[in-house]
């Protein structure tokens, strides 16, 4: 799956957060990252934050997003390099820095970086990938990506290394191993609508458990 960096500018004010938690939700869920959405949703609110507070309502800023390894890198830009955030200590009445404190709790790491005319703001969320461009790693996935890796090498007389493979061969491979496995069922008498609507009731359960859109296939 590739996953390429996106920025967006925007004005820092308040009644905009909304709007960039949506926008952040939608491309994790095209990224396949939907596990990391609350978490990603708060560190992006509490980094704009603190460019309204900090800063001044009204600043132009960026949100970029990007993978860095296997992590979820959120950065917010901003013009002012003189105003750095602050993280209060965790026995502070003061109000400055709680932001920065719970991007510090819910984040692998974060920091701040001086860019000449700009200051960037930005944490990391781990995310589960065993490689950037990658699948989070669940025992399903883990298994049918051993399987198709051996049934890809018997059929096309290739290393069993998957990267090689384009998003269309790698449908079509799928494709065809499940084709081949309901011939498997019928040829043994088993009830070849009956195990798919298990098998898709499964998935769905599955799919629902992680946070996923659970699909129906059409037949």
């Amino acid at each position: 799956m590739s996953r390429r960096p996106w920025d967006l500018a925007f004005t820092a004010e308040p009644e905009g957060v909304a709007a960039l938690r949506r926008i952040m939700r939608l491309h994790l869920g095209i990224w396949g990252l939907q596990d990391l959405t609350d978490d990603a949703q708060l560190c992006l609110s509490e980094l704009v934050s603190n460019v309204i507070t900090h800063v001044g309502n009204g600043t132009p800023a960026t949100l970029a997003v990007s993978m860095s390894g296997t992590r979820l890198r959120i950065e917010v830009h901003d013009p002012d390099t003189r105003v750095l955030p602050t993280l209060a200590d965790a026995d502070s009445n003061s109000e400055a820095g709680r932001g920065m404190a719970l991007v510090d709790a819910v984040a692998d790491r974060w920091g701040v970086q001086l860019r000449g005319d700009r200051k960037v703001t930005w944490c990391e969320l781990a995310t589960g990938l065993a490689s950037p461009n990658g699948h989070v790693e669940r025992p399903g996935v883990s298994r049918a990506e051993s399987l198709l890796s051996v049934y890809v090498g018997a059929q096309m007389s290739r290393s069993t290394d998957l990267s090689w493979l384009g998003a269309a061969v790698a449908e079509e491979a799928v494709i065809t191993a499940i084709t081949d496995f309901l011939h498997w069922l019928r040829a043994h008498g088993f009830d070849v609508d009956e195990v798919l609507d298990h098998a898709q009731a499964r998935f769905e359960g599955q799919i629902t458990e992680v946070g996923g859109l659970p699909c129906r296939i059409a037949r």
